[in-house]
């Protein structure tokens, strides 16, 4: 239903909404007073009234066990390349999920994005979707070039391969979240199966630094990964965010290292990923959490080619 049919909400507010990101009922529906009071510039007491209104118009959906496992029957998944990391993950990146890979510099986080920005467009019988993929640079470490390399290494031409990769510069939080919640018109116009965010946390880290302002980056960083696992849901399609780590210098055993945004993108993302580098140019790829599958380990490499066992 439109905006404009909820109580409270004539053509200015919908506009507003719209451009604030709520551009569903069921988006403002699940708003708090004050967020919306703010995206919206309402105040607290339209805003409560305008969540209620929401609330009434939309219906609970329920579902059996049996009917979440034919929902789960339409999930696909995408080839990294790499088959002991496609076996890692029970047969390769799923859609209706959030997966994540963190690790250092170097580790291989942007290649294998690149990878899977090409591996979309694969027909379904070489573990493609064949569609297109959304990539949010928020580090300017999109290559084109790099694209060109793994096309013609799994012999496809180049060229209608980075014109099925749609590209969005994100400049600040601010902006990277606007482009997320944009997403939806391209996902329709250009046949998205995969949404890349390459990093997650680059831009939250920067924006919103001290301990005073950490409460404030948690939330929008939570109500962005839940944007993202909408759309997932929504489209059936894959979303890949990558992750830097942070030094823990109280820790004395194990791991030194752990990724950024704390309990909220660990709870958000459905598969995390630990990649680390290894001896002679070799990855190690550890998944680390995820609803079905066990912790293991993968080896793997990066050449001219792409990612490879």
């Amino acid at each position: 239903m439109e905006l404009e049919e909820l109580s409270g909400v004539g053509e200015a507010t919908a506009e507003k909404l719209r451009e604030a990101g709520y551009a569903t009922v069921e988006s403002i529906a699940a708003a708090e007073p004050g967020e919306l009071s703010d995206a919206a510039s309402i105040g607290d007491s339209a805003a409560e009234k305008i969540i209620k209104a929401a609330k009434q118009k939309i219906q609970l959906s329920f579902m059996t066990g049996s009917e979440v496992l034919e929902k789960r029957k339409t999930m696909k998944k995408i080839s990294t390349s790499s088959e002991v990391v496609n076996n890692l993950l029970g047969g390769g990146i799923e859609t209706q999920a959030i997966t994540e890979f963190f690790g250092e510099f170097g580790s291989g986080k942007t290649q294998i994005c690149h990878q899977l920005a090409v591996n979309v467009q694969l027909p379904e019988e070489k573990n493609g979707l064949e569609k297109s993929a959304f990539y949010i640079d928020t580090e300017n470490t999109f290559r084109p070039e790099r694209i060109i390399q793994m096309s013609e290494a799994l012999e496809l031409d180049p060229a209608p391969v980075l014109d099925n990769i749609i590209v969005a510069r994100a400049y600040n939080s601010d902006h990277q979240v606007l482009i997320a919640e944009k997403a939806e018109e391209i996902i329709k116009e250009k046949n998205i199966g995969l949404i890349v965010v390459d990093s997650l946390t680059s831009h939250f880290r920067s924006d919103y630094s001290g301990r005073a302002m950490l409460s404030e980056r948690q939330q929008k960083l939570n109500r962005h990964m839940h944007h993202l696992q909408r759309l997932s849901d929504i489209y059936n399609l894959a979303v890949v965010v990558t992750n830097q780590v942070m030094a823990r210098p109280d820790f004395f055993f194990g791991d030194p290292t752990a990724p950024i945004g704390g309990h909220v993108v660990g709870h958000s993302s459905t598969f995390r990923i630990y990649l680390r580098k290894s001896k002679g140019g070799k990855r190690v790829a550890r998944l680390i959490d995820s609803p079905n599958l066990p912790e293991g380990e993968a080896i793997f490499s990066v050449s001219k080619n792409g990612v490879r066992d």
